[in-house]
């Protein structure tokens, strides 16, 4: 539907939460989680409330993923993949590598109050969902494919894998594979049928307030609080080292030139990274007297990299002139019209 025969808004809700950089994900997961802490009464009242306002997150996020996939085309499979590769080397590795070798100077301790534990859980994934809000509205197919990025780093398996725990070869692929599926059946469905492809386009719009709200009822603002300016300083520092990696590698190795700055946005703490620090302390027990104040700081590390890093790469698209159009999105197909409505 065009702009113009679009109803005019009695108050303009959606485009006030668009004039905020990544606003229609950060809004509602703010007032998530202010539900979640203060009225989690609300969230078990059970039947369709329930469901949709606490349940919701995880089955919207698959359909999202299932119409990114849709979006991707055989031909442009290929730049969809260097993206992800570059994203997950240096958001995820190159991160990683530096705070295990951290740990190896300085102790499982850390630094000025915060453990390598809190470091690691707080640097070597993204917030998936978030990124997919922002690359919907400001990136192109490549961004949005190389969510796959975020499905291979979520969760405790880097991690682990850093830390050097006894067993952690053994990470569990199937759950990798089970992540990247939906993705996969949306790129084979939207080549085998383009009607689908426009039938889907609009699912981000649709999708990404409802299970941001859901993502958000499971922030306890209180473990934010409490993580204190600690937890602020490792969201902080998280956006701007792993944010910086990322950019350059947008910049000198994907060369992306203006469109760089889209980079900074894959720089968050995914939500569920928040379980992190009990799940390596039930894998090594000698973590366990750091599991209270790592929880407290990554939660406080997921809220501030969820307003600071999409602020901060808008702020260098806009600087770079990278907010506006590109041209078509996917080599020989025309320019979406998710980006106009977004």
């Amino acid at each position: 539907m065009a702009a113009e025969s679009l109803p005019k808004s009695r108050v303009p809700l959606f485009d006030g939460m668009n004039r905020i950089p990544g606003g229609l994900m950060l809004i509602p997961l703010i007032l998530g989680s202010v539900v979640g802490t203060f009225f989690p009464a609300f969230l078990e009242m059970g039947s369709f409330t329930t469901a949709l306002f606490a349940d919701s997150a995880l089955p919207l996020i698959a359909v999202l993923i299932f119409a990114t996939g849709m979006q991707i085309t055989a031909k442009a499979s290929g730049p969809v993949l260097a993206t992800t590769g570059v994203i997950l080397l240096f958001k995820t590795i190159i991160p990683a590598a530096l705070v295990a070798a951290l740990g190896l100077m300085v102790g499982v301790d850390g630094i000025l109050g915060i453990s390598i534990l809190a470091l690691l859980a707080s640097f070597d994934n993204s917030n998936g969902g978030l990124w997919l809000a922002f690359t919907g509205r400001y990136g192109d197919y490549r961004d949005r494919g190389a969510y796959m990025a975020s499905a291979i780093n979520d969760g405790p398996f880097f991690t682990l894998l850093f830390l050097g725990l006894s067993g952690l070869g053994n990470i569990p692929l199937l759950t990798l594979l089970a992540a990247v599926i939906p993705l996969a059946l949306g790129f084979i469905v939207g080549n085998l049928d383009a009607k689908w492809t426009e039938v889907m386009r609009p699912v981000p719009n649709i999708v990404i307030p409802f299970f941001a709200f859901a993502l958000g009822t499971g922030i306890d603002l209180g473990a934010v609080l409490s993580g204190g300016i600690s937890g602020i300083f490792v969201g902080i520092a998280a956006t701007l080292i792993t944010g910086a990696l990322v950019y350059f590698g947008y910049r000198f190795i994907l060369r992306r030139g203006v469109k760089s700055g889209v980079g900074i946005a894959t720089a968050t703490t995914a939500g569920n990274s928040i379980a992190t620090p009990a799940i390596v302390a039930a894998a090594d027990p000698t973590f366990a007297p750091y599991v209270d104040v790592a929880t407290a700081q990554v939660a406080s590390a997921v809220l501030v990299t969820a307003i600071f890093a999409p602020l901060l790469a808008t702020w260098v698209l806009k600087r770079q002139g990278g907010l506006e159009p590109v041209g078509d999105e996917v080599p020989g197909t025309a320019k979406p019209g998710m980006e106009q409505v977004n």
